[in-house]
């Protein structure tokens, strides 16, 4: 009979305690993919400019 209760009061604090808060994620480390991934981004920001630069070639052309 102890047990059961002993058990049954574990049971409930257990369930009835907060959860502790998020732990702040730890700051970047450098890496030695840094340097590619900055030329990676790079190549698609000129990308970016190549695609809009004959989207506006092609309107010209086009004649819209």
């Amino acid at each position: 009979m102890r047990v059961s209760i002993m058990l049954c009061l574990l049971l409930l604090a257990a369930c009835s305690s907060e959860a502790p808060p998020p732990a702040e994620p730890a700051p970047r480390t450098p890496t030695v993919f840094d340097d590619q991934l900055q030329a990676m981004e790079k190549a698609k920001a000129v990308e970016d400019m190549d695609k809009k630069r004959l989207e506006e070639m092609d309107k010209q052309v086009d004649g819209e």
